[in-house]
């Protein structure tokens, strides 16, 4: 989940374009999914669940990303079956070798009629072009196996997800500079209009779904007995110099 380079390029013109692109997409999708537990797999130093409501919301990092609240592998995560009611994935699918292995994890954590979130670099585009065109040691975002929106509905039908919202955005060539990227902005208005699936990234929502069951909603105490113990297990995973300083 920690790419790098990713976090200096995020901190860049090109980068920062991206980011705010994709904030604002994540604010209008996660504000309205409601329940009680969160998770944010990847980028940890960006809190992309800022306008969710439900009281326990983490974010999952290797062992090397201070700003996480636990540290795991997405291969392998430390909760429970059927536990989590959505979870966020901000470029973690193009850059990892086993993306579906990810995702069949996902599913795994996933209540039924839970959610995902995916955020990802779409291969057509001008800077899916880019990305074809470099070397394999280019430093990101222009290394990884970008994933189109197709493949990963296809991924998201095998394993009973119904996809449920998307979108594309950031229509701009892939320049670098800050009055480059400015001079070219009105191309966000004439490539929703006129080429809509053909922005650099995209965001996309899918439910899980579990076909022939009933679902029944466990009791209020229930679910909150199941969400402080996912808290706790959070917060005993904290890095231990985060505990120094809130001693």
């Amino acid at each position: 989940m920690s790419i790098q380079g990713f976090d200096d390029w995020l901190v860049t013109p090109q980068g920062q374009y991206v980011l705010q692109w994709e904030q604002a997409q994540y604010d209008l999708l996660v504000a309205d999914i409601f329940g009680f537990n969160a998770v944010q797999l990847g980028l940890p130093q960006h809190d992309f669940l800022r306008a969710n409501r439900m009281p326990f919301r983490f974010s999952c990092g290797e062992k090397f990303a201070p700003h996480a609240t636990l540290r795991a592998t997405p291969h392998f995560l430390p909760f429970a079956s059927a536990s989590i009611d959505l979870v966020i994935l901000p470029h973690v699918l193009e850059f990892d070798a086993a993306p579906h292995q990810i995702l069949r994890e996902v599913e795994r954590v996933l209540m039924p009629e839970g959610h995902v979130i995916v955020t990802g670099f779409n291969p057509f585009s001008l800077w899916g072009a880019r990305r074809k065109f470099s070397r394999a040691d280019s430093p990101p975002p222009w290394r990884g196996q970008y994933l189109s929106v197709l493949r990963l509905k296809d991924w998201f039908a095998l394993l009973g997800f119904e996809t449920h919202a998307g979108n594309f955005g950031c229509y701009t060539p892939p320049v670098t500079r800050e009055k480059w990227l400015q001079s070219w902005r009105f191309m966000e208005l004439a490539g929703n209009r006129w080429w809509p699936y053909a922005g650099a990234t995209y965001i996309i929502q899918a439910v899980k779904r579990v076909p022939g069951m009933r679902l029944i909603t466990p009791a209020r105490r229930d679910l909150l007995a199941r969400a402080k113990s996912l808290a706790t297990v959070a917060q005993q995973r904290q890095p231990q110099h985060t505990q120094r300083e809130e001693q």
